[in-house]
């Protein structure tokens, strides 16, 4: 199974903004709660997706210049972008099926 590519500061524009496919980015911090009750369906959904959606997490603490840039006050949100551009946002802990019906919207 695939595992969730980390997002950086540093990689960011090259993993995301340039990725040819659809990237589902979720923002974490190893102290909140939720994001550890999501992080496993993230992981889960990155071995789903291989191919056809890249999907990954950023460690806000560690990485404040793209949390800073997206805005990101409250945590788990989670970021989908296709062709470099956010196209949808999901904020807090939500069920699998939410998360996937919003990441195949942009799948065509």
């Amino acid at each position: 199974m695939s595992k969730t590519v980390e997002f950086t500061d540093g990689n960011f524009e090259l993993e995301v903004l340039q990725s040819e496919h659809p990237v589902l980015v979720d923002f974490w911090a190893e102290w909140c709660g939720p994001c550890r009750m999501i992080g496993p369906v993230v992981e889960e959904m990155a071995g789903e997706y291989e191919g056809k959606a890249k999907i990954g997490k950023v460690n806000v603490d560690l990485n404040p210049e793209v949390s800073v840039k997206y805005g990101i006050r409250s945590i788990p949100a989670l970021l989908i972008f296709k062709d470099g551009q956010v196209v949808d946002q999901i904020i807090g802990a939500v069920p699998k099926t939410h998360l996937t019906k919003q990441l195949e919207a942009q799948l065509n």
